[in-house]
Order: structure tokens, then C-alpha cells, then sequence
């Protein structure tokens, strides 16, 4: 069974890092524009609303990322000293804490999509529902890599290192 999760999960990561890449560039280039415009045209009315939905979908796509990787930041000073039984007990429980917070964030994001149901945004009148549906499913995208990790905790296997991801500190020559 975690060998499907770890096929789900490969899955996401598939989907979610290309967007997370492309939510960034799209604000790239949206706020060149932008700059572009102010300096040589007519402002563009729509840019700045752009650029900071943008940024939130980015922020959120990135955090997911992130957060598959472990690359969030962690204080784990008690966890190493404590004795290997003890210490697999607390990730255990870090864990669970964690998939439980993103499943409340799951509900919340909902709600406060649900609450923004009627609103449409200022200059580019896309509904607020799109633009808050980033809470939610990356949320749950969490929720899933969080239910993972404890799985794997459980178990009492590690959690796999991308090797996509260069961890070399030192600067290359």
C-alpha cells in the first residue's frame, strides 16, 4: 500500500512543481510588464491584481513543494536527543499533528472559499472562488504527504531524499 502512495505522491509532484515553476514565471512576467507600462505606455489595469494572485498561488504551490522535500523549517533539538524508541515516537506524533492541521486547513480554505462565492476580482473579474481554491487543495496535497510521511514513520521507514534536489552546501568551482 505505501508503494501506491509513493506512486500518488511521485504523481503530484509531477503536477505540482511544474505549476509552482509557472506561477512564479507568470508573475515574472507579469510584473516586467507592469513595469514596462508605467514606464513607457499607460499603466496596465489589471498587472498588480495579477501579480499578487500570482504570488499567493505561487507562496502556496511552493510551500506544498516544500513541504514534500522537508524542506520547511524544523527545530528537531529534542528529537535527537532523545533515544531512537522515543525519538520515532515524536516523529510519529509531529506527523500526525501535521496531517491533522492540514485537514483543518482543508475545511477552512473551504469555508472561506464558500464564503467568497458571489465576489469577483476588481479589474480582471475572475471569481474569488478560483483564486482561493489554492488554500484548499494544497492542503490537502499536504494533508496526503503528511499522512505518508506518518506511514512511513509507522512503519519505521525514512522518508525517501529526492536526489532531484541539489543538498551540496558548498559553492561549486
Amino acid at each position: 500500500m505505501l508503494a501506491f502512495l509513493k506512486l500518488i505522491e511521485r504523481g503530484l509532484n509531477a503536477v505540482v512543481r511544474p505549476a509552482a515553476f509557472l506561477a512564479l514565471a507568470a508573475m515574472l512576467v507579469v510584473v516586467t510588464l507592469q513595469i514596462i507600462f508605467r514606464m513607457t505606455f499607460d499603466a496596465l489595469s489589471w498587472s498588480e491584481e495579477a501579480a499578487r494572485y500570482l504570488l499567493v498561488w505561487s507562496t502556496f504551490l511552493g510551500a506544498t513543494v516544500a513541504w514534500q522535500l522537508g524542506r520547511h523549517i524544523a527545530v528537531t533539538a529534542l528529537i535527537d536527543l532523545l533515544p531512537a524508541a522515543l525519538a520515532r515516537t515524536g516523529r510519529i506524533l509531529s506527523h500526525a499533528s501535521c496531517l491533522v492541521f492540514f485537514v483543518l486547513a482543508v475545511n477552512a480554505g473551504w469555508h472561506y472559499m464558500a464564503m467568497q462565492g458571489f465576489q469577483v476580482s476588481a479589474s480582471m473579474r475572475i471569481p474569488m472562488p478560483w483564486v482561493y481554491a489554492i488554500i484548499p487543495v494544497t492542503s490537502a496535497i499536504m494533508a496526503f504527504y503528511s499522512m505518508v510521511d506518518l506511514l512511513e514513520a509507522l512503519t519505521g521507514r525514512e522518508p525517501e531524499v529526492d536526489d532531484a534536489i541539489d543538498t551540496d552546501t558548498e559553492p561549486h568551482t
